[in-house]
Parts: structure tokens; C-alpha cells; sequence
């Protein structure tokens, strides 16, 4: 069946988007930074439609959050139903079933050899705070541990563990006390050596030999929080050893090792958890976005022995609310049933389209990724790799004008993260899209 999208009628903003846009400007708080005046209508698997009529190609899904595509239909029911029976009732107090189905289901799939607990939040910011108060209440231990370019949130625990953006933490001091930061092991921008090849993972080496040996007591460490694949700080995949060593290390010192799976995990690299492409077996996974395909719903997995809280040390009003919990067993069912294979073989096919058609670019630095989780790294140069924010930006321009929705992170890199039910034809245009916008970002330099 032929697509009708992307399909781009009025040059956006069209007139109804701009009403909104002015609306907004007089009541929303500023701190709501738009990549582009997109004022959407509605949505329906990967087409995402705005308020003038005009189509575009999603590769973005609500910054990663609508894992199984806007409103799929087995999802919609699900909410429907529920709804009609129970909205509300309070995990933390009472009890009801298709919230304990749903720790089930997480619990089953998790990382690692269980037992394993969950605990609900609302977002992800809330189960990273969950993790870090659990971490220190279990090791007894208060320093917690980092990396630059990850992003756990923004909410004040979760806020003095990202790294990502100076923007991010500035004008909010003081954050949490005894948290340090130290490098993530990626070859891409690293003045070491950018071989993965012929690596020796000295961003690891600089914990081990510099922090520990110098300035930090892993004896102190209660935990070490880390993204399998780093989401905000560029979408930038780890060399294959560095978590593996890291893994070792926290064992070996008696540090929890917390894997932030809110961005990479749910299928999105075409592993249900991205900590299963390194072999990776943490203390605690948290998730969020793509858990409920658009409602609002956080998750925090711990090995039994880990989540044992003192009574009444923690809880969450509206964390795993029926609702959202229906949402979630319809999208884990999906997932399971085919939509993470999809994920790591539309991704396979994305990855080679854009290298193949964006390698004659100079502006391109780097192309990576995992399964639907895929980055562009945009430069001024591609030998020197120094990094070109504002080309970057006039390509995300570029592409909304053309029907194709894409984000930004990191300091250039543009992410596609598109809805796991993209096919290989979706794949294709937006590779096509995306040629073309940054051939016409390139010839406005």
C-alpha cells in the first residue's frame, strides 16, 4: 500500500500551527525549548500530522518515548479498557493486578540471573532518584558515580549525575554532594586514540589509575550509574570491553552498578535491554519512555537482594497506575512478538543506507548506532571532526521543511529514533530526506 506520507501542503508553520505557536508564547514556560515549530494534530504509527494538514515521516517518536508507533490499536484498546474499570488506586498502598503482571513481565526479561523486584515511578528521573537513595541505603555508602555525556534527568539527584549540557546544571547549585564524574569509553571524539580497534579502553583506565588511585576510595562508592549506550551525550555506542571491565570493576570494590536503559532500553537497539549486546549483567536497570508507548510510566529493576528498602523509604502516588500499566503489558507483548527483531533489522538496513549516501559529505563525522538508535555526528571538518551545532541545526530545519522529524544531541550529532514498527521503506526515506537536507545545510555554509 502506498504511504501518504511525508507530504508537505502548506510551508510549515501553516497559519493554524502559528495561532498555537502565539498562544503558547503568552502562557508556557519558557524553559519548553522547541527544535522546530511543529504543533501537532494527531499521529498514527510512524506519520505524525500537524495542525494545517501537512504529513511527516516520524524519526523521533516522542524523543524516543512511543515505542510500538502513536496510538497503535492494541495499546488504544488496552487503555480504553482499562479506563472504563479502574483509573486509580495507589500501588505503594493496594494492591491490583495488572501492575503485579507487569513486574512479572519485567522481571522475567531483565538483564541478569533474578530474583528480580520492580518499582513504579512516573518518569524516568524518578526511578534514577529511586536508584541512587536505594544504592546508598544498601552499601551504606554516599559517593555515586558517573560519566560525562550522560543524561539521568533533571530533577536534582538526577541532575547532578547528567553530564550532558552545561545548560542543564547551570544557575541550579548546590546539586547533590559526593557525586564525581569521570570519561565513558567511546573512541569517536577521544584524544587518545579514535580506533576501537587498536583500544585499550583507557577511558576506563582513567577511573581505575586516576580517580581511584588519586582522589576517590572505591571503598566510598555505592554505586556507579552508567547508560549502555549514551543517549543525550550524542548517541554514542561504548567500545565492546568498556562495560564488561566496568562490570568487573564494581565487583570487585562491592559498588552497584545501575544500567540507565530510560533511552536505550525497551527494544529500541534491537535488544530488549541494550545491556544484553555487551553481555552486560547490572545490580539495577532503569526504564522509562518506551515502557508504556506514551504514557507516563517509570520502572526500576533490582536484583532481590538490592531492593530491600526500609519500610515506608519510599513510594509513588500515581507510579504504575493502572492505566499506564495496561499500556505497558500491551506494549512488552508487542515488543515481544516481533517489533524488537524489527527494530534491529530496519536498523541494520538504516545504518547502511545513511553511510551509503551520506559518505561523500564533509559535514559527516561519524554515522553509529544500535538496532533504531542511530546517530549522525555533524562537523566542520571531517578529518579534524570539530563539531558544527548550528549545521546541525539548519539540517533538523532542513528536514521538518521536507516531512522528515528528527532531533538533536549531543553537541552536533542528530538522532534517529524513530517508532519500532518503521519498515525498510521508511528507512530508505529517511535517508533520502536526510541527504537532501544536509546537502542543503552544506551549500548555505
Amino acid at each position: 500500500m502506498a504511504k501518504d506520507y511525508p507530504r508537505i501542503t502548506t510551508p510549515p508553520p501553516g497559519p493554524r500551527a502559528r495561532a498555537v505557536i502565539e498562544r503558547d508564547a503568552r502562557v508556557m514556560s519558557q524553559s519548553y525549548r522547541k527544535d522546530y515549530p511543529l504543533v501537532v494534530e494527531r499521529a498514527f504509527g510512524a506519520m505524525v500530522e500537524d495542525a494545517d494538514g501537512n504529513r511527516y515521516l516520524d524519526f523521533a517518536a516522542g524523543i524516543a518515548v512511543v515505542a510500538t508507533g502513536h496510538c497503535h490499536p492494541e495499546v488504544v484498546a488496552a487503555i480504553r479498557a482499562q479506563s472504563e474499570r479502574l483509573l486509580h488506586i495507589c500501588a505503594t498502598d493496594f494492591y491490583y493486578e495488572n501492575v503485579v503482571a507487569l513486574a512479572e513481565g519485567l522481571a522475567r526479561r531483565a538483564p541478569g540471573p533474578g530474583p528480580w523486584r520492580v518499582l513504579f515511578a512516573n518518569s524516568g528521573a524518578e526511578v534514577v532518584e529511586a536508584a541512587v537513595k536505594l544504592a546508598r541505603l544498601r552499601t551504606g555508602r554516599q559517593k555515586i558515580v558517573a560519566f560525562y555525556g550522560g543524561f539521568h534527568g533533571r530533577t536534582y539527584g538526577a541532575l547532578s549525575l547528567t553530564a550532558s549540557k552545561p545548560v542543564q546544571r547551570r544557575g541550579y547549585a548546590p546539586l547533590l554532594p559526593e557525586v564525581v564524574h569521570t570519561h565513558y569509553a567511546y573512541c569517536y571524539r577521544c584524544p587518545v586514540n579514535r580506533d576501537p580497534r587498536t583500544c585499550r579502553v583507557q577511558c576506563l583506565d582513567l577511573l581505575t589509575d586516576t580517580m581511584f588511585g588519586t582522589t576517590l576510595d572505591p571503598d566510598e562508592v555505592a554505586a556507579v550509574i552508567v547508560e549502555p549506550v549514551q543517549g543525550e551525550g550524542g548517541y554514542v555506542v561504548p567500545h565492546p570491553d568498556f562495560l564488561p571491565r566496568l562490570r568487573d570493576l564494581t565487583r570487585r570494590h562491592g559498588i552497584l552498578l545501575v544500567a540507565d536503559e530510560v533511552q536505550c532500553g525497551m527494544g529500541r537497539t534491537g535488544r530488549l535491554f541494550a545491556s544484553e549486546h555487551f553481555g552486560l549483567e547490572p545490580d539495577m536497570v532503569t526504564l522509562a519512555k518506551g515502557i508504556a508507548s506514551g504514557m507516563p510510566l517509570g520502572a526500576l529493576l533490582a536484583r532481590d537482594e538490592v531492593m530491600q528498602w526500609s519500610s515506608g523509604g519510599h513510594g509513588s502516588t500515581f507510579g504504575g497506575n493502572p492505566v499506564s500499566a495496561a499500556a505497558a503489558l500491551a506494549t512488552l507483548k508487542l515488543l515481544e512478538g516481533g517489533l524488537v527483531d524489527n527494530a534491529a533489522r530496519v536498523g541494520r538496513r538504516l545504518m547502511e543506507e545513511l553511510r551509503a549516501r551520506l559518505s561523500a559529505h564533509t559535514s559527516v563525522g561519524d554515522v553509529r548506532g544500535l538496532g533504531l538508535m542511530v546517530g549522525v555526528e555533524i562537523v566542520r571538518d571531517r578529518f579534524g571532526r570539530e563539531p558544527d551545532p548550528a549545521c546541525r541545526q539548519r539540517i533538523l530545519e532542513e528536514a521538518f521543511r521536507r516531512g522528515l522529524l528528527v532531533l538533536g544531541c549531543g553537541r552536533s550529532t542528530i538522532r534517529l529514533a524513530p517508532p519500532l514498527v518503521v519498515d525498510e521503506e521508511d528507512a530508505t526515506t529517511a535517508a533520502v530526506i536526510l541527504e537532501e537536507s544536509i546537502a542543503a545545510a552544506e551549500s548555505a555554509r
